[in-house]
């Protein structure tokens, strides 16, 4: 198989993780309009950890980690699940919904620049072309935030050091894969990482459950069991199956669905740089799926 292309499991995961996640960014504004953030996301990931070892455990997987394997595991667990979910529910409490999500995905760029130092993975002309083109469409999006960095650029830096965990979550696996099914890797993940989210969430905040309403009381379930549960076994499955460059780069479509899911759920509305930006993260996916000609 070649390094640059997803195979046809590779695509209906990509597609079904580019729905989920796109779809999740308005989903996560709604949720916090009356769940705390902390509590949000600790309790989510906890409770798809639940499933997640239930799914583990009624399929036959083991659940044991590899002897020596523990430190790996727990990086993984603090930089996927933790600095990622505490870094990034901060950054979209104060962003658009759709700019939070572009933001989230600048990761490809630190994930290239660490898979080339990290990992010796050849930074080859397609990728080079791929990684331009959706951090082209990204930078059209960016410009509004980037116009408020004088005097509100928190949401900014936060996104940005949530895409820079994220990154370094991918790099951690990629150089030394764990040795274990990918529902149970993902299960132990999301108990490690999202323990301290959830115990520091309910030490400083507080909630009445009763008094939540039907929306963000859906969106809080829709993580459990679609952003999180089938999300983050998509994603570490997809990781698995190609080069973390391709992975990253081909999850660019994430940000573009979060865009247009913005505007139809939380109104948010559209600019041409929101179209413009459409075409260039499409173009930089098809660079990376399309088959490559011999030598490129």
């Amino acid at each position: 198989m070649s390094s640059t292309h997803i195979p046809r499991a590779g695509l209906v995961l990509l597609g079904l993780l580019s729905l989920g996640w796109g779809f999740n960014w308005p989903i996560m504004k709604v949720v916090i309009s009356e769940i705390p953030l902390l509590m949000f996301r600790g309790d989510s990931i906890l409770l798809a950890a639940v499933g997640l070892f239930g799914i583990a455990w009624f399929s036959g997987q083991s659940l044991q980690v590899p002897a020596g394997r523990w430190r790996q595991l727990l990086a993984m667990a603090s930089c996927n699940i933790m600095g990622w979910n505490m870094f990034a529910i901060y950054g979209v409490s104060l962003l658009p919904s759709g700019r939070a999500a572009i933001l989230g995905y600048t990761m490809p760029i630190w994930s290239a620049l660490l898979s080339v130092w990290f990992l010796h993975e050849p930074l080859t002309r397609r990728r080079l072309i791929g990684l331009a083109l959706g951090m082209g469409g990204m930078a059209l999006l960016i410009g509004t935030e980037f116009e408020k960095l004088g005097s509100a650029p928190t949401g900014v830096i936060l996104m940005l050091i949530a895409a820079i965990f994220w990154a370094g979550g991918l790099v951690i696996y990629k150089r030394n894969p764990l040795p274990m099914p990918i529902t149970s890797l993902t299960a132990w993940q999301a108990l490690l990482g999202g323990i301290p989210i959830a115990l520091t969430g309910h030490a400083l905040e507080s909630v009445e459950w009763g008094r939540v309403s039907f929306w963000p009381m859906f969106g809080f379930w829709y993580n459990v069991f679609i952003g999180l549960l089938f999300c983050y076994w998509a994603w570490n499955k997809l990781v698995q199956m190609v080069p973390a460059a391709v992975s990253s780069l081909g999850s660019l479509i994430v940000p573009v669905v979060g865009v247009f899911s913005g505007m139809v759920i939380l109104d948010e509305a559209p600019r041409w740089q929101d179209f413009a930006a459409l075409v260039l993260v499409l173009t930089a996916i098809a660079t990376v799926l399309l088959p490559p000609r011999q030598g490129v």
